[in-house]
C-alpha cells in the first residue's frame, strides 16, 4: 500500500530542498528508504505561499494564503509503498522532521 508521509513543521525549520539534503540525518534517512525500496516520490514545498481555488456558483474564487489555523505548515511531502501501516510508520518515524514537526501518515487511494 502507497502512504503519503505529510511533513509538518514550524517555519523556524523551513529550509531549502538542498539544505535539506545536505542534514546528515536526512541523508541516512533518504539512504535507508531507498534501499529498502519504499521511497516512491516526494517534493519540497515553499514556506506559506499558497492560492486557494474554489468554484461556487461556477464562478472560479482565487485567494492568497496562508491558510492554516496554526504555526506549524506542509513543509513538503513523501510518498512511500510499504506492506502495512506499522512499516509506515517505522518509516514516517526515523525521519529527521519527526523530532521536529509532525509526520502524517496517510494511505493513498489507489
Amino acid at each position: 500500500m502507497r502512504y503519503a508521509l505529510v511533513i509538518w513543521h514550524g517555519e523556524e525549520h523551513s529550509l531549502s530542498p538542498e539544505e535539506v539534503d545536505a542534514l546528515p540525518e536526512h541523508q541516512a534517512w533518504f539512504a535507508d528508504v531507498t534501499s529498502r525500496g519504499v521511497f516512491q516520490g516526494g517534493e519540497r514545498l515553499r514556506p506559506t505561499v499558497t492560492t486557494k481555488v474554489q468554484v461556487r456558483g461556477g464562478e472560479t474564487l482565487v485567494s492568497d494564503g496562508p491558510y492554516a489555523e496554526t504555526k506549524d505548515l506542509i513543509g513538503g511531502i513523501a510518498v512511500i509503498e510499504c506492506a502495512h501501516l506499522d512499516e509506515a510508520i517505522e518509516v514516517a518515524a526515523a525521519h529527521p522532521f519527526a523530532k521536529l514537526g509532525t509526520i502524517e501518515v496517510r494511505p493513498v487511494w489507489e
